[in-house]
């Protein structure tokens, strides 16, 4: 629970324990509110909050810098010194770090440095949900009237981070992240459709047109085809784009691909990627930027571990608008300032949001009327990575696959396993929708701000029939 002492204190205190040769604090306020429902029925409500430390030590040596970081919940002035002290010591018995720097100085950090530092935590509260809750009353209203039954849940977290360092960093970020999923069943549970909603604070959020969206999913359910495996053309409603998307961003690491290990290896290069080459159709752009709309987040890095894509060493380095693909072309990787002199590339760290744009216009109902004999998905399920070097991605249907002809749905098909690669499908798109803030199915525990397409995939390959409901 957040104690007496103010985040801002608590950093500048850690910092004051600190016998190490750098350090860097990183304090993380948080407040969540959640709301349940099942049966067309609130069930649950309730609020919680939470203060975590995560204090990084540098420890200089003879063959080269370490670095450790400890992080504690909880944590307040009388545990604070230990937790610095833990610290320390796993520094001293770590290795030298292959990715240390030195540490970033308030010139680095540009504008951002010392930016309402001063500033209390922002929170949330179960109020954030003061318009959703009629909304849903009137959605289970509906919902009774047809013989449907609404299950979900809504969760609204806000997160202020505040990040100090031994070099004179003083930053802080305010972050809320909220979302909505929807389930509508049928009385027998036979018949299943999900919806789901990312939102800054669900002042945008129309329950009502979701839940109404769901029931006409319900009523082409009622008629059933049996397909076999093969390759469909395919319309992927945005939701289902971000899920594939995620998966290809987590896998840009330039230090990865320079080790030969991911699909944007190229042996035959100065830096060993493909970047500069073509991955995708022409008018393809895949891009993070702090400042689009809707999906804002940090504008300077914060991390509390090293790895492939990140290090403890660049925290407080500036983030901006970075386009990951443009026009088809990779154009830049996930680097830390490490990878980044290895490998040639510019230093390019990993922003918290992802959008991509194909040229196209409408949702997915246009691109569904254009579509003349394929399916229609709702989301991709239990995602998993078959092949590295190809990013060839598996994974199942969910909640409802449709036949498409003459551009309308004639029913509901049985759910497919998938064998695809997010990076083959960027040249196989057939039409596009316009780029709309959409909640990934799958990966939203982790990453819910993306801006999508709905697209057409050209053979997508359903490559066995699944008996998963």
């Amino acid at each position: 629970m957040t104690g007496q002492v103010s985040p801002q204190q608590l950093a500048e205190r850690a910092l004051g324990h600190s016998r190490a040769d750098g350090a860097v604090v990183l304090v993380e306020e948080d407040s969540t509110a959640n709301l349940r429902w099942a049966n067309n029925t609130l069930t649950t409500n309730g609020v919680a909050a939470d203060r975590r430390v995560t204090v990084i030590s540098t420890v200089a040596g003879t063959t080269g810098t370490a670095a450790a970081a400890v992080t504690q919940a909880g944590i307040d002035e009388d545990t604070l010194e230990s937790l610095v002290r833990a610290s320390e010591q796993a520094a001293r018995d770590a290795g030298p770090a292959p990715d240390a720097r030195a540490l970033v100085g308030p010139a680095e950090a540009g504008a951002a440095q010392g930016a309402r530092w001063e500033e209390a935590a922002a929170s949330t509260d179960i109020e954030v949900f003061a318009g959703l809750a009629p909304a849903l009353g009137e959605a289970f209203e509906a919902a009774r009237s047809t013989g449907q039954l609404l299950f979900g849940f809504a969760e609204h977290t806000v997160v202020s981070t505040y990040l100090a360092s031994s070099t004179g960093l003083r930053l802080r970020h305010d972050q809320p992240t909220g979302k909505l999923e929807l389930n509508a069943k049928s009385p027998d549970f036979v018949r299943s459709a999900w919806g789901g909603v990312a939102t800054r604070d669900f002042t945008d959020v129309d329950v009502v047109a979701l839940a109404g969206d769901l029931s006409r999913r319900l009523e082409w359910q009622k008629r059933r085809i049996e397909l076999p495996a093969g390759r469909y053309e395919t319309v992927l409603p945005a939701t289902a784009v971000a899920d594939l998307m995620i998966y290809l961003y987590w896998t840009a690491s330039a230090r990865d691909a320079a080790d030969g290990r991911t699909v944007f290896s190229s042996a035959g290069t100065a830096s060993r990627t493909k970047a500069g080459q073509r991955v995708g159709g022409s008018g393809v752009r895949l891009w993070s930027d702090p400042s689009a709309a809707g999906i804002e987040c940090a504008p300077f890095i914060t991390t509390a571990s090293s790895s492939s894509s990140s290090s403890v060493f660049d925290n407080g380095l500036p983030l901006g608008s970075t386009d990951w693909i443009r026009d088809g072309v990779l154009e830049h990787l996930l680097t830390t300032r490490q990878s980044a002199e290895e490998t040639g590339l510019a230093m390019t760290g990993p922003v918290d949001n992802l959008l991509l744009e194909a040229g196209g216009s409408g949702g997915v109902e246009d691109v569904t009327r254009s579509t003349q004999d394929g399916l229609l998905l709702t989301c991709l399920w239990y995602i998993r990575e078959v092949d590295p070097q190809s990013l060839l991605l598996t994974g199942l249907t969910r909640d409802g696959v449709y036949r498409v002809e003459g551009g309308e749905v004639t029913g509901v098909v049985n759910n497919f396993r998938f064998n695809e690669s997010p990076v083959d499908i960027l040249s196989r798109i057939s039409a596009a929708g316009a780029t709309e803030n959409t909640l990934p199915r799958e990966w939203n525990d982790y990453f819910t701000r993306t801006s999508m397409p709905a697209l057409r995939i050209a053979d997508f390959n359903m490559s066995s029939v699944s008996k998963a409901n």
